[in-house]
């Protein structure tokens, strides 16, 4: 599908007033500040990142404090942004970096995707948000936004598509800086404008060249969406466990995750698979703590 002719403009032109001011953006933040943002809003909105981003680069100002740090440290300093596997994730794309890259993140997209925890989404994030280069961008919010102007439907289908990578590539502008800043410009409008569950049109720079819009907004065609379930689950259990083990100031008696949660053999599962996934040690045979 071709650009319309007039979509990169009137984006860019909103992005310029209505822009949210996020240390990642500002002109002074590092790449090592940019890799954290994106590891962290990974299925996390931007208001629960923004302390923890700003205490993580207080205590880890780049990738060689962080790999010098125990990962049972960066567990505990992800708190509860949830998914705490992308702590140990960071971690470890922390000491690749100081191991094959002297310390610094890599400017190279492909360097950046082999390392670990590091998809092809967070690669071309870091490569245009961190060094302003030329790269498809496609998270949630652009795809929503690129499905609804172009597409016609409400929501994208639950993979990206080599036909959504080829109509992305379409609309990048030219110029490398100007290609970076659209990427980040329609994520914003993604993230502010044409929500998933309440879209301003009428706030939008590009209604005029909606489909979705002119075909009335036609709701979602494919399989439901499911809101994802919380209390009572592995997750939640998983989570509360975690928690305790975080507060600790050492090893955690048994006795205390099992006033955690009352189901054995939920809270068991939930604990082995803490403890396969590195997030969590057996100290003895009753006690366990975070991993050194």
């Amino acid at each position: 599908m071709e650009q319309p002719p007039d979509l990169v403009e009137p984006v860019l032109a909103w992005y310029d007033v209505h822009a949210r001011d996020l240390p990642w953006r500002r002109p002074e933040a590092s790449p090592w500040s940019v890799v954290v943002s994106e590891f962290m809003l990974q299925q996390t909105p931007v208001a629960r990142v923004l302390p923890v981003h700003e205490a993580w680069l207080e205590r880890w100002p780049a990738p060689a404090a962080l790999a010098a740090a125990p990962t049972g440290e960066a567990v505990r300093a992800w708190g509860r942004l949830g998914y705490p596997r992308r702590a140990l994730r960071l971690h470890a794309a922390a000491t690749a970096m100081v191991e094959q890259h002297g310390g610094e993140v890599p400017r190279d997209r492909e360097a950046l995707l082999a390392l670990p925890g590091v998809g092809d989404y967070t690669a071309a994030a870091v490569a245009s948000f961190a060094f302003g280069q030329r790269h498809v961008v496609l998270d949630t919010n652009v795809r929503r936004v690129h499905t609804r102007v172009l597409g016609g439907a409400e929501f994208p289908g639950p993979s990206v598509t080599r036909a959504e990578r080829d109509r992305a590539a379409a609309l990048l502008p030219a110029d490398e800086a100007t290609a970076a800043t659209w990427s980040v410009a329609v994520m914003e409008l993604g993230a502010l404008v044409c929500t998933a569950a309440d879209p301003s049109c009428p706030r939008c720079p590009v209604a005029e060249h909606c489909a979705w819009l002119r075909a009335g907004r036609p709701p979602h065609a494919g399989p439901p969406r499911r809101a994802q379930a919380w209390a009572g689950t592995d997750r939640q259990c998983r989570g509360r466990l975690l928690g305790v083990l975080r507060d600790a100031d050492g090893p955690v008696h048994r006795q205390r995750l099992e006033a955690a949660w009352d189901d054995d053999v939920q809270r068991e599962r939930c604990l082995a698979a803490l403890v396969a996934d590195g997030l969590a040690v057996a100290t003895s045979g009753a006690t366990y703590a975070l991993p050194g």
